[in-house]
């Protein structure tokens, strides 16, 4: 799983010409799953995204999360987050999870992520045009493969 965090003034996400979803002062989250991604990680990743200290504070240092600024996060599905450039000048997409079980994976992902802070969602595997401010700039990126190294869970 591959989330790649950028901190917004704004960020909108339009379908056929038209707004779809839009938020203000955020989070736009693009995700991609690859083959052996599950929920069991999701609870890891809520708590991180919610809680990383990316936002200013009065001091204008990066002490204020997600919730502590009472923003909203947009999320878009992004297969290409595990595209493989490294042979020719076509990627490859095949490290991408398959797409009914990414499907999956984002609905449940987005719903509880929507539980802790107000989430807005893109349309899977729509043809979607993404605007955003990016804000600083600051734009972290997460990785599960990243957790072994890690260490999680020890």
């Amino acid at each position: 799983m591959r989330l790649v965090i950028q901190r917004v003034k704004k960020a909108k996400c339009i379908i056929n010409n038209e707004l779809y979803q839009g938020i203000d002062d955020g989070l736009l989250i693009f995700i991609g799953f690859t083959e052996g991604d599950s929920c069991e990680l999701f609870p890891y990743f809520y708590k991180k995204i919610t809680n990383m200290r990316i936002f200013n504070d009065k001091f204008n240092k990066l002490n204020l999360s997600i919730k502590d600024i009472h923003g909203k996060i947009l999320v878009i599905s992004q297969f290409t987050l595990y595209a493989w450039p490294y042979n020719g000048n076509r990627p490859s997409f095949t490290k991408a999870l398959a797409y009914d079980k990414a499907f999956d994976l984002y609905e449940k992902f987005c719903k509880g992520l929507n539980e802790i802070v107000e989430t807005k969602m893109g349309i899977f595997g729509e043809d979607m045009k993404i605007e955003l401010l990016n804000d600083g700039p600051v734009t972290i990126l997460l990785d599960s493969d990243d957790l072994k190294e890690a260490n999680y869970g020890k």
